[in-house]
């Protein structure tokens, strides 16, 4: 009898003992959250935890889009576009050139047309001047990543989207990106010069 007593105080004791850790457990599961807020505020780490301000003269609360701290508006580089057609049909930039600043994203579009009468794969394969800006011209997007494949009179326009790199040389203002566009079979060209030509973009109209 006095075994199961004690049996019964110890299975008492040990269920207190449970009841006080699953509070507690509770209890710091509750306070993560604001624990968890406050920490990617100061730090940082969590952008979307930034920048919950109010409206002035309002009690409603808005989230502010924060800034790309990554671009670097102090500098500003010209990349130049150029385009070369090795054989029966047409190939251009839809712009000469852009304005960007490092860190910045930007997209531009391309335009080839097949004027064969016949069915042509084709590829690109880009240049850079200098050439020190090719390994800090970072392309997201591109058409030369892939062959496409044209039916007769078909006319396409592609993108490429592109971050130049913050740590291209300061000496660096201008970057020439110059594609030259293969047929898929045919003996592959061997990359241009990468010098755009403003007449040549003139006379097709760009």
């Amino acid at each position: 009898m006095k075994m199961s007593l004690g049996l019964q105080t110890d299975n008492l004791r040990m269920l207190r003992k449970l009841a006080v850790v699953a509070v507690l457990m509770f209890g710091f599961g509750y306070a993560l959250v604001p624990i968890y807020k406050a920490i990617c505020e100061l730090t940082g780490i969590n952008i979307l935890a930034l920048g919950e301000k109010e409206l002035p003269g309002s009690g409603n609360a808005r989230l502010s889009n924060p800034s790309n701290t990554q671009v670097d508006t102090t500098r500003t580089i010209t990349v130049e576009f150029d385009a070369n057609a090795r054989g029966p049909w047409q190939f251009k930039p839809m712009q000469s050139s852009v304005e960007v600043h490092p860190g910045e994203l930007t997209t531009v579009m391309y335009e080839f047309q097949n004027v064969q009468d016949r069915t042509m794969s084709a590829q690109a394969i880009p240049s850079y001047a200098p050439q020190q800006a090719a390994s800090h011209f970072n392309k997201v997007e591109c058409f030369c990543f892939n062959q496409y494949t044209l039916a007769p009179g078909e006319k396409k326009q592609w993108p490429v989207a592109f971050v130049v790199d913050p740590k291209l040389s300061k000496n660096v203002n201008t970057i020439t990106l110059s594609y030259t566009f293969f047929e898929v079979g045919s003996k592959t060209p061997a990359a241009p010069a990468g010098t755009v030509s403003s007449v040549k973009l003139k006379e097709e109209g760009v």
